[in-house]
């Protein structure tokens, strides 16, 4: 096992988890390559060899349009994220990089202080080495369960956009 290369891939895992978190959604384009894929699946379409996804975005150009309509457009409850992330297992591909599969939790905490467990999954990543930062050509977010919030903006990994119910309803800014 190449431990520079698992804990390369770690450390991309825990600065996008921390760039989420941390409501720094405008950074989350740059963890992927110019023409990076991003999708987010159910593990019973993945299994099925189902293609499209909930989401998916095939560029950062996408992605920092989904987060300018998450900033812009939609209206949900004030809420934060933690995620907690499996060590990846890895293996080095032929070419420039690597992948990786991680497993995940993510935790929504309300504005009212109530905790839920929002997602749980696993990250089917194809990382590749860019001037030497990691960066993902391919995020596959798999999430164990079909049942999730009505909309999602960005993914079970930046969730920020429920649809608020009733008039309680904040638009969300940084």
């Amino acid at each position: 096992m190449n431990i520079e290369l698992q804990l390369k891939i770690q450390d991309l895992n825990a600065r996008y988890a921390q760039a989420i978190d941390g409501n720094k959604l405008e950074a989350w384009p740059d963890f992927f390559t110019e023409d990076g894929r991003y999708r987010v699946t159910t593990a019973e379409n993945f299994e099925r060899g189902l293609p499209l996804g909930m989401i998916y975005a095939t560029s950062r150009a996408m992605l920092r349009d989904r987060v300018r309509s998450l900033r812009d457009a939609n209206v949900y409850e004030a809420q934060r994220y933690r995620h907690i992330i499996a060590s990846p297992l890895v293996t080095p591909d032929e070419g420039r990089g690597a992948r990786a599969q991680t497993g995940f939790l993510v935790a929504r905490i309300m504005h009212t202080g109530e905790t839920t467990l929002f997602a749980t999954g696993r990250y089917e990543d194809h990382v590749v080495f860019d001037d030497g930062a990691a960066r993902f050509a391919e995020k596959v977010v798999i999430l164990d369960s079909r049942l999730i919030d009505t909309l999602l903006a960005i993914s079970a990994v930046v969730p920020r956009c429920r649809v608020a119910s009733g008039t309680r309803g904040l638009r969300q800014r940084p």
